[in-house]
C-alpha cells in the first residue's frame, strides 16, 4: 500500500517531468508553481519533492513512469483534480501549454482513468 507521503512525492514528481518536457525548468514555472500551491495544506510535501527531482536531474521519463505507478498503486483520489489544476497552471507559466506538456497532462489522465477503469472492472476497487 503506498503512504500518503509517497502519494505526495508523486505529486512533485508528475510536475517536475511536466515543467522539465520542454526541455527546460523555467523560472515563471517555479514561480506558478509556488503560488498555486499556497492553496493546498499540502503544499510543503509536494514542493520539497519538485525541488529533490530538479536535484537529482532524472529522466523526466524515468520519473514520470515512476509518479504514474505510484498513483496506479494508490487508487482513486479526489487531490488528482487538485493536480491537473497545478500541471495546467505551471505549463500555462511559460508561454502557455506546448504539446510536450500537453501530452504529459493528457497521457496521465489516460493512463490513470485506464488503470482505474480496469481495476474497477475486475473488482479491484470494490
Amino acid at each position: 500500500m503506498v503512504t500518503r507521503e509517497k502519494f505526495l512525492d508523486a505529486f512533485g514528481e508528475l510536475i517536475y517531468a511536466l515543467a522539465l518536457a520542454d526541455g527546460l525548468i523555467q523560472p515563471e514555472e517555479i514561480s506558478a508553481l509556488q503560488h498555486i500551491l499556497q492553496k493546498y495544506d499540502w503544499a510543503n510535501a509536494v514542493e520539497w519533492s519538485f525541488q529533490y527531482e530538479k536535484n537529482r536531474q532524472q529522466p523526466l521519463e524515468k520519473v514520470y513512469a515512476n509518479a504514474l505507478e505510484t498513483f496506479r498503486e494508490y487508487g482513486p483520489a479526489p487531490e488528482y483534480q487538485d493536480l491537473i489544476e497545478v500541471l495546467e497552471a505551471v505549463a500555462q507559466a511559460s508561454a502557455g501549454i506546448d504539446s510536450h506538456e500537453q501530452k504529459i497532462i493528457a497521457g496521465f489522465q489516460t493512463d490513470l482513468k485506464a488503470k482505474f477503469i480496469q481495476d474497477l472492472e475486475n473488482g479491484r476497487l470494490l
